[in-house]
């Protein structure tokens, strides 16, 4: 598991210290810190428990092109929790750490040869709660997930671009102290540490306006394992929907909706709304 995110690491600091020629790279990110709350005196009687929530978001992109080459370098960090009044434990509403890299060949107006990498884990250990107790049921790197795989780039923009990676490999990580008690763990089998797939992968995204000062960003990835139950496609679709209010405020709309049959038979939904301060990086 070490070597998997060392590997990780080095393929993804590639980014900075390949940084020569300035001319050829752009860089940009935000960071957010959205906000939710509610309140209830005691005489309310219209039903509620008070709440505080809060939901940091941080996004960096590192982007080069040349002559024939691009190389997109994505970087996301998503964090928040909440806290329901006479609630003993403070909850996880979103925990996110991810890594997208995208190198491209143009080959025609639109269309690049590309190789693409993709990791992505949570930063902290998630629980499942009871009315006075919790219980761990993941943490870093359990699981762990990474793809690379070699495919096609339409790409219109960096607004608008589709891979397809035909033969993609996918790697599933976790500890033995998830493992050893379960038959299976994320798809990870029974004292293992690691799964391994081949499959289609297929990433999308779009980002535009749908007014002035109103922004939406969609992000939809696919991926089906040739090896067991290909039929049975991984779906995870985020939407984010940002209203500008000036330079530093703005109101966050965030939906995504997740299948993976190895974590559980259903879809994950989860929806965030908030106001947000914002800073560009």
């Amino acid at each position: 598991m070490k070597k998997l995110l060392l590997s990780v690491l080095c393929l993804s600091s590639l980014s900075i210290f390949a940084q020569n020629e300035e001319s050829n790279w752009k860089r940009g990110g935000n960071a957010s810190l959205m906000f939710n709350q509610a309140a209830f005196n005691n005489e309310w009687t219209g039903g509620g428990t008070s709440n505080v929530a809060a939901n940091l978001a941080i996004s960096y992109a590192v982007n080069y092109k040349k002559d024939a080459w691009t190389w997109d370098n994505n970087f996301f960090i998503d964090y928040g929790i909440t806290k329901l009044k006479n609630d003993e434990f403070a909850r996880k509403i979103n925990d996110r750490f991810e890594i997208n890299s995208l190198l491209g060949r143009q080959a025609s107006e639109f269309w690049y040869y590309s190789l693409f990498m993709n990791f992505k884990t949570q930063l902290s250990n998630g629980y499942k709660y009871s009315a006075s107790d919790k219980t761990l049921i993941n943490r870093f790197l359990s699981p762990g997930y990474f793809q690379l795989g070699p495919g096609m780039l339409w790409k219109k923009s960096d607004n608008l671009k589709v891979n397809l990676a035909p033969a993609t490999l996918k790697v599933t990580s976790a500890r033995k102290q998830f493992t050893n008690y379960v038959d299976s763990f994320y798809g990870v089998k029974r004292g293992k540490n690691f799964n391994y797939e081949l499959g289609l992968a297929v990433g999308g995204y779009a980002k535009f306006n749908l007014m002035d000062n109103v922004s939406m960003e969609n992000i939809l990835n696919l991926y089906s394992n040739y090896l067991d139950k290909p039929q049975n496609i991984d779906i995870d679709y985020t939407a984010n929907l940002v209203m500008t209010i000036n330079k530093y405020l703005s109101a966050n709309f965030t939906f995504q909706a997740i299948y993976d049959d190895n974590a559980v038979k259903g879809f994950q939904v989860r929806e965030v709304l908030g106001l947000g301060v914002n800073y560009k990086l």
